[in-house]
């Protein structure tokens, strides 16, 4: 009997060793999960300090809706098919800023530029033109393009970043082949992988360069400037081939746009494309020579006249650009630089000898 009281002794101090142990397991496990919380709580409180310092916008004060001017986040320059057997584009009223300048054959082509916007269908995308470059480097945009000349491919080396559908097909570039047209107008760019791809290939996400257009929050009236004349109609006569023309709403304050008598409609949406702001003004152009593909050489460097045209009236302004990748500065005639109002803009560079009518 005295060894079974042993035993039963021995396993009462194992059970209560074991039972100590349990119990300190117990207490490191409650302390880990209070200095868990205890963290949590500090890093909260960081940030919510974080948060105060950087003086997020006041929600009373108006803020412009086209672009956030405190965004340094790169523009992307889409190239658009203007061929009319490539109507209708898709995308376009998404972008903030559009160029319309001429290419081969009395055609233009589009450069549409989006800001921290990625809309998954733009185009149909078309072959990059080295002018066109000048625009995209003077926003610091990432150029977008399917395929090029010899001499946009040129520019392109020396150090432009670009994105290619030739190369990207099947990834951020795309092909519809739903649409009842040559199968060389059916690509598109979804500009959200687009923008994984630009970030994959490590090109630089922010800019140090500033918009390229001043806005102003508060409606402008050119009607008070004294040069100002009214401007319900613009048209703007490229070539035998192509006229852009503006119907001004005075309802909704907008430019509805149309192409060679055509409304200019949205692939997907059906809707006709409306702009705040229309810049206009000439540079004289060329056919390259030597290269038998009609392809235009524009003198852009340089400085002139145009026009300024928002809310039903068009002012004269100036232009000048000093250089490839220099912005170009538009003043009133009076030396002020420009600002537009809150709205997208399109820009049209029309030839010398195209015909400027604005009624």
């Amino acid at each position: 009997m005295g060894e079974g009281k042993r035993t039963r002794q021995g396993k009462t101090k194992t059970s209560k060793k074991n039972g100590l142990k349990l119990l300190i397991i117990i207490l490191v496990v409650l302390i880990v999960i209070a200095g868990i919380l205890l963290a949590l709580k500090l890093l909260n409180k960081g940030q919510v300090e974080t948060t105060a310092n950087e003086q997020l916008p006041d929600a009373n004060v108006p803020q412009l809706k086209i672009v956030n001017v405190n965004s340094k986040t790169r523009p992307y320059a889409v190239m658009i098919n203007n061929n009319h057997a490539a109507w209708p584009q898709c995308g376009l009223q998404d972008a903030y800023l559009v160029y319309e300048i001429i290419a081969e054959g009395g055609i233009t082509r589009m450069m549409a530029l989006y800001k921290d916007v990625y809309p998954v269908k733009v185009g149909s995308v078309r072959s990059a033109r080295h002018y066109f470059i000048d625009y995209a480097e003077e926003n610091d945009a990432i150029y977008i393009h399917w395929g090029g000349s010899p001499q946009a491919y040129s520019r392109i080396k020396q150090g432009i970043n670009d994105l290619d559908g030739i190369a990207l097909e099947g990834s951020a570039f795309f092909r519809d082949k739903s649409l009842n047209r040559a199968y060389e107008h059916t690509g598109f760019v979804n500009l959200e992988k687009a923008k994984e791809y630009a970030e994959e290939k490590g090109y630089t996400r922010d800019t140090e360069k500033d918009l390229l257009l001043n806005y102003s929050i508060d409606e402008i009236d050119l009607s008070s400037n004294t040069q100002a004349k009214a401007a319900n109609s613009v048209t703007l006569k490229y070539s035998d081939y192509h006229t852009t023309s503006y119907k001004y709403d005075a309802e909704n304050k907008v430019y509805k746009r149309s192409m060679s008598g055509k409304a200019n409609v949205d692939l997907e949406t059906g809707e006709q494309y409306t702009t705040k702001n229309i810049i206009v003004y000439s540079v004289k152009n060329y056919t390259l020579s030597g290269q038998n593909k009609g392809r235009q050489e524009l003198e852009n460097i340089g400085s002139g006249t145009g026009y300024y045209i928002s809310n039903g009236y068009s002012v004269p302004i100036t232009w000048e650009k000093t250089s490839h990748s220099g912005q170009t500065v538009y003043k009133y005639e009076n030396g002020e630089e420009i600002t537009v109002n809150d709205g997208n803009t399109f820009i049209q560079i029309t030839p010398k000898e195209a015909k400027i009518t604005i009624e």
